[in-house]
């Protein structure tokens, strides 16, 4: 009914029941939902949080900015360029059957394209978490907590970095609901790049937080290795030579020793006599020199001279100069031989110092990566589709380009549209949550009109890009490291295939 035409005395219901999730909260005028994302407003249920949309060609504005310096824009959708609607801010298609809350259209370099926007609610969701870091923070398959509940494990470590894998739909919904509550408010701050303090079992406690530095047992990390100790001594060996008779490099994985090494053999070192603890790998690799740990090279040692065997009389000689140094560059230590063959310390040259300094310029700075990974099912494919098998195979032929937020998702092969993204490629603040306990994340499909109706596209809702933008709205500018979702060159029909 038309506002004119209300009765004069007439006023809202005490509560409405709010239906874009399965939590169906009934909310009395003036509060929010549970999940603070939606509010009673005289009645109305509305969307707290703005539709955010990327301006390219044009300055970015914060939200409601009003400030001094703000930009007043003057409604033009374009300005310059072209305006792609993500779904941060859009609202979700809960119940499943509902179409998409933007379906909208514009054309792009001659090609009517077609994007579908949704917040999905993603109880099948988690994040896996690479921390750039040597330090030894926990044995594989060791849980991680957070306030005591388990939110996650440790998981197999790649080169450099150590790696946990977060969240999923068993702690979020397959153990006590306090663990489902902690785990699902984790696993939000972490997307929203917020601080999480965790700790692992037998392990240490950290404080992981997307594109900072790890802090571990309340150290701030500032390195990322280089390389592996062996990598380091095939890297550093020709500026070493003739500066030092011996170079260990300590680490927890393999530690080199440069006479002995490929790299000293090509140069014509002589042999040392420097003997290390551990298994030999090949000549001048040595792996299990020490435990795991927070010392030098992700192992538990403080001194180094502790990895060492007696030197072999036959070999090593008084006087012989002696480098330890970590794959970082950020401990070191020199040592000459006496007359028993015993390292004695010493004060560094400046050519070995320069080196150590040169092997912590080539380590890039140590970051926490969180990347969002969840399984698109349910309500985000029926937004899109009736036949929601069409939507997965579009994707998997390329004619169909999925985005989060406006940033490139990878989808994993197999069946089911499984996305992965890193949360620093998104807007600022695009994930909620419903306490069902889920995650709500942004999902954008993008395609041509033509192959949105093929799919059996909900066609009938698709409008203009430009009744959508509103005044309101937050705009942030593209990410100028990602692909534009709209550019042909992201699907097959470019590449001479139908």
């Amino acid at each position: 009914m038309p506002d004119d035409l209300k009765p004069a005395d007439a006023v809202p219901a005490e509560k409405i029941r709010c239906d874009a999730c399965p939590v169906m909260c009934y909310i009395a005028d003036g509060k929010s939902g549970a999940c603070d994302r939606y509010a009673n407003h005289a009645g109305e249920l509305v969307r707290l949080d703005p539709l955010t949309v990327i301006q390219s060609g044009a300055q970015a504005v914060a939200f409601l900015d009003q400030g001094e310096n703000a930009q007043d824009w003057d409604g033009d959708v374009i300005q310059g360029s072209r305006t792609f609607v993500t779904a941060v801010g859009a609202g979700t298609t809960y119940p499943d059957y509902k179409p998409a809350p933007f379906i909208v259209s514009q054309e792009v370099e001659g090609v009517d394209m077609v994007t579908v926007v949704t917040e999905g609610i993603f109880s099948y969701c988690g994040v896996k978490v690479k921390l750039d870091t040597d330090r030894h923070i926990g044995e594989e398959r060791a849980i991680v907590r957070v306030d005591g509940e388990a939110i996650g494990h440790v998981m197999t470590s790649e080169y450099g970095s150590k790696m946990l894998s977060l969240g999923g739909v068993e702690h979020l919904t397959g153990g006590s609901k306090k663990e489902g509550r902690v785990t699902c408010d984790a696993l939000l701050r972490l997307c929203n790049r917020a601080a999480v303090e965790m700790s692992v079992d037998d392990g240490v406690t950290m404080v992981v937080q997307a594109g900072h530095a790890p802090v571990i047992n309340g150290v701030t990390e500032k390195l990322m290795r280089v390389g592996c100790g062996s990598a380091t001594i095939g890297m550093f060996a020709k500026q070493w030579h003739g500066h030092v008779d011996e170079v260990v490099v300590v680490d927890d994985h393999i530690t080199g020793i440069l006479s002995e090494h490929e790299a000293g053999r090509g140069l014509d070192m002589t042999p040392s006599g420097i003997r290390v603890n551990g298994r030999r790998s090949t000549p001048g690799r040595y792996f299990q020199v020490a435990d795991p740990g927070t010392g030098w090279g992700g192992t538990d040692v403080q001194d180094p001279l502790s990895i060492l065997k007696p030197a072999d009389a036959k070999k090593a000689w008084p006087g012989l100069r002696l480098l330890m140094i970590s794959t970082t560059g950020e401990q070191w230590a020199y040592y000459v031989l006496d007359d028993a063959l015993v390292p004695q310390p010493a004060e560094i040259t400046p050519p070995l110092l320069a080196v150590a300094e040169r092997i912590a310029e080539n380590c890039e700075p140590s970051l926490c990566s969180v990347l969002f990974m969840g399984g698109a099912g349910g309500s985000l494919r029926a937004g899109v589709t009736e036949n929601p098998v069409r939507l997965t195979r579009s994707v998997k032929d390329a004619l169909t380009y999925v985005s989060c937020g406006g940033a490139e998702a990878y989808v994993w092969p197999g069946g089911g549209i499984t996305v992965m993204v890193d949360v620093m490629d998104m807007p600022t603040n695009s994930f909620g949550y419903v306490p069902t306990p889920a995650l709500v994340a942004p999902i954008e499909f993008t395609l041509r009109r033509e192959d949105y109706g093929a799919l059996g596209g909900h066609v009938n809702h698709i409008q203009p890009v430009e009744t959508v933008i509103r005044k309101d709205n937050r705009r942030v500018a593209p990410n100028a490291s990602q692909p534009d979702p709209q550019d042909s060159r992201n699907y097959r029909w470019t590449r001479g295939k139908p």
